[in-house]
Order: C-alpha cells, then sequence, then structure tokens
C-alpha cells in the first residue's frame, strides 16, 4: 500500500495541505490577537482619559473626593467594567463594587495618574497634565478580566481552527478524487503493458489527455505498434528463410535419391545442378549472417579517403553484361570533381552491386539504368535510377524489410533473395549515411543514399 503511487501523493498533498494551512493559521491568529491587543489597549486608553477627564472636573467642582462614590457606581454600572479611584495617598475613595473605602489600595495593575486640572485665562477647558496637581489614580479593570476584544479573539480562533479543519477535509477529498482521475492513464498503461507483457501485441491505451500523460500515451502506443510490427517480421523472417532454405535442400535430396534411385545419372549436369544449388544455399546463408552481423552492429568496416567515382564506375563495369544481356543501357553521370568520402570501399561497392542489380532485375529490354553522384553539405548523394516497372506506393515503405518482394510471383532465381536492399540499408546506415526510395508506377524507380566525405577534393 505505501509504494503506491496513488497513497504517496495523497501523502504528499496531505503533508503541503497541513503545511500551507498550519502557516496561515497560525500567521492569522499570531497578527489578529496583536492587532485585537493594540485596539484593546487603545481602547483602555480612551476610556481612562475620558473618565480621568470627567473625574478631574468633578474634583475641581468640589474641591474635594466627597460623593464620588455614588458617580463611580453609576459609570461602573453603565459600562459595565469594575472602576476604582485612590486618592494622592492611595486611599480608595471610590469602588463601583462599594467595597474596601477607606483603606489603602494595594493592586499591581497600573492606573491612570489624576491631576488637577489647569485653565486657559479665556475658556474653560483644561490642559492635560502634568501642569496640575496630583489627586488621585483611576484604575479600569484591575483584576485584569476578560475584556470584548479578549472573547472577540477567542472567537476569531476558534472560527479559523473549524474553517482550517473544514478547509483541509475539502482539500483531501479534492486531492483523492484529482489523484485517482492523474493516475487513471497510468493504470491504462500499466494494464496495457502487462497484457503485451503476456503476447498481445494489439493491444493500444486509449487516453484522450493532450498533456504529458497524453503524449506518454502516444508514445507508448507507437512502441507498441512497432513492437508488433518487428513481431510480424520476424516470424516473417523465421517462415521465410526456413522457406528460403528448405527450396535448395529439396532440390539437393531430390537429386541425389535419383541418384540413388538410378532414375538420375550422376553425370557432369547433375552435379552442375547440385553445385548451383548449393551455392544459392551458401549465399542465402551468408547474406543472412552478414544482415545479422549489421543489425547487431557488429559489421567491420574499414573506413578511409576513398574515390567514389571510381567505385561506381567499378560498379558499373560489373554489371555491364548483365545489363547488355537484357538490353538495357547502364550508365553514370558523374560531376568532374567530388570529394573523397570517409567509407569502406568494398562495402559501398556492395551497396551499389545490390542497388543496380535490383535496378536491371526490374527493367524491362530497352530500358535505362543511371547513376548520378551530388555533393550536399558534408555528404555526397549517390542515386540509381531505373525505367522499370516501378513500386507501389503502398509497397514502397515495406522494399527495405527482410525477403520482401514486389512481385510475389518471382522466385528467388528471378526475384532474389529479398535480403540485397535490407543488406545495403544495413550497410549505408553503418556509415553514419541513409538510403531511401522514390518510385512511380510505370514510370521507374530512384534509390538514393548518403555517405560522409573529407575534406580533401580531387577530380575524376
Amino acid at each position: 500500500m505505501i509504494h503506491r503511487l496513488q497513497f504517496r501523493l495523497l501523502l504528499a498533498f496531505i503533508l503541503v495541505i497541513l503545511v500551507v494551512t498550519g502557516t496561515i493559521l497560525v500567521f492569522v491568529v499570531r497578527n489578529t490577537g496583536s492587532e485585537l491587543q493594540q485596539f484593546d489597549r487603545r481602547a483602555e486608553q480612551n476610556r481612562a482619559t475620558g473618565l480621568g477627564f470627567l473625574l478631574t472636573r468633578y474634583y475641581a467642582l468640589i474641591g474635594s473626593w466627597e460623593g464620588i462614590q455614588l458617580l463611580v457606581e453609576q459609570i461602573g454600572v453603565s459600562e459595565e467594567e469594575h472602576i476604582v479611584v485612590t486618592d494622592a495617598d492611595g486611599i480608595l475613595v471610590a469602588n463601583s463594587r462599594g467595597s474596601s473605602l477607606g483603606k489603602q489600595y494595594h493592586t499591581t495593575a497600573e492606573g491612570t495618574p489624576l491631576f488637577t486640572p489647569r485653565f486657559l485665562p479665556r475658556g474653560g477647558t483644561p490642559l492635560a497634565p502634568p501642569q496640575g496637581k496630583k489627586i488621585g489614580t483611576l484604575y479600569i479593570n484591575p483584576e485584569s478580566k476578560p475584556t470584548l476584544t479578549r472573547h472577540l479573539a477567542e472567537t476569531i480562533n476558534r472560527f479559523l481552527l473549524w474553517g482550517g479543519l473544514i478547509a483541509v477535509v475539502i482539500a483531501l477529498l479534492l486531492t483523492f478524487v484529482l489523484s485517482r482521475r492523474i493516475l487513471a492513464p497510468v493504470r491504462a498503461l500499466t494494464a496495457t503493458a502487462r497484457k503485451l507483457g503476456e503476447g498481445d501485441l494489439s493491444q493500444r491505451v486509449q487516453s484522450q489527455d493532450k498533456g504529458e500523460l497524453g503524449e506518454l500515451a502516444q508514445t507508448f502506443n507507437a512502441m507498441a505498434s512497432e513492437l508488433e510490427r518487428s513481431e510480424k517480421l520476424r516470424r516473417n523472417l523465421v517462415a521465410d528463410t526456413a522457406h528460403e532454405i528448405r527450396t535448395p535442400l529439396s532440390n539437393i535430396r531430390g537429386y541425389l535419391e535419383a541418384i540413388l534411385d538410378g532414375v538420375v545419372s550422376p553425370d557432369e549436369a547433375t552435379i552442375s545442378s547440385l553445385n548451383e544449388e548449393v551455392a544459392l544455399l551458401s549465399r542465402l546463408v551468408e547474406d543472412l549472417q552478414e544482415l545479422a552481423l549489421a543489425e547487431a552492429k557488429e559489421l567491420k568496416l574499414v573506413i578511409q579517403p576513398e574515390d567514389i567515382s571510381a567505385i561506381i564506375n567499378q560498379s558499373v563495369v560489373s554489371m555491364q553484361g548483365q545489363a547488355a544481356s537484357k538490353d538495357i543501357t547502364l550508365k553514370a553521370e558523374l560531376p568532374e570533381r567530388l570529394p573523397l568520402c570517409a567509407i569502406d570501399a568494398g562495402r559501398i561497392g556492395q551497396v551499389l552491386r545490390n542497388l543496380l542489380t535490383n535496378a536491371v532485375t526490374h527493367t524491362t529490354s530497352g530500358g535505362a539504368v543511371t547513376i548520378t553522384a551530388t555533393p550536399s553539405g558534408n555528404q555526397v548523394e549517390v542515386s540509381v535510377t531505373d525505367t522499370g516497372d516501378g513500386i507501389p506506393a503502398e509497397e514502397l515503405a515495406n522494399i527495405f524489410e527482410r525477403f520482401y518482394r514486389v512481385d510475389r510471383s518471382r522466385s528467388r532465381r528471378t526475384g532474389g533473395s529479398g535480403l540485397g536492399l535490407t543488406i545495403a540499408r544495413r550497410l549505408v546506415e553503418a556509415h553514419g549515411g541513409r538510403i531511401t526510395a522514390e518510385s512511380q508506377p510505370g514510370k521507374g524507380s530512384r534509390f538514393t543514399f548518403a555517405v560522409p566525405v573529407t575534406a580533401t577534393l580531387i577530380t575524376s
């Protein structure tokens, strides 16, 4: 449970919510309490100032504190406060509660000193003390009983606490709902991955999310599609390899059984046929081995500066006989200057022969096959163009796959093993280049590959 992502998300959200809510509550409570205390002190000061003014006026009119008790009791009742007045010697002269009068008043509370007023020459407005003589001290709520502001602060703190708890509960509920919604695509990915692992490669993630999770689902689906495609190709490879090997083996076995049965004599023609079947079988095995090395990136290449023009011309010369036998024009159209290429001459020659063989095979009598080469940035692009039958658009994406033949009716004798283009692609990619194909049915095809160059130019 504790290792589940939803639990960890909930725990993280809970911690964040508690920290944020607690910080806000502490800040608000502390500042609210401080502000209310300041307000309480200002209110007490204002009350003390007003009441002190009233008491000093009374003293000024009477000349003593005589009769002040009645006034203080009335004020205490109306203001709902405990008021104490002492004379200059600290003797209690008035108590809104009517007790201990005439006795020495002992308290730790801070009182407001009362002074005789000093009047201006014109008017009866007194000036503030200490211009006059001290006549006593005023105490308001000397026991420091809870004031209205303290009750208000407690009420506010209580509501803040309940509000914070309610906010935490709501936040937790929202977090739970949102975490389930966020993790739904993850669960879908997990379930789909599990089914893929069990061998059902048709599974895909259904997600409408437009964010990162949606992108993850799309990437996962693309990976699943590639796995399904690779698995299909693997199965086809096994089936096609078995078929390609079975055919020459069956022919060899047939010849040998015929010789044993005396139906066919082991003459020169029979042995020649057997040798041809063995050669085809050997070539197929070599192609498969070479392809396996190329795909495992274990193919050994001798990379050095090479004149690609010379390699192209050699390939044309080696294919002239096969082209002439079909009345096909084979030529190379090269610029005067081409940069040296960092390549393995033998492997690039193999690529060219595979492409030329493919072009000559699929070009009808009277057609033409042309090789061109042009510099392009830090590469040289070599193109092999033919005027053959062309390749349908729906087949073009598969022509570099193993054992793939556009014309299914072609045998391995007329259509090759189906590995030539695959090997060519792997060899070009091993050089850090790329190979592409363009074709229009009925108009021919063009195969183009690019290889890296060195810095030095040569003249051909």
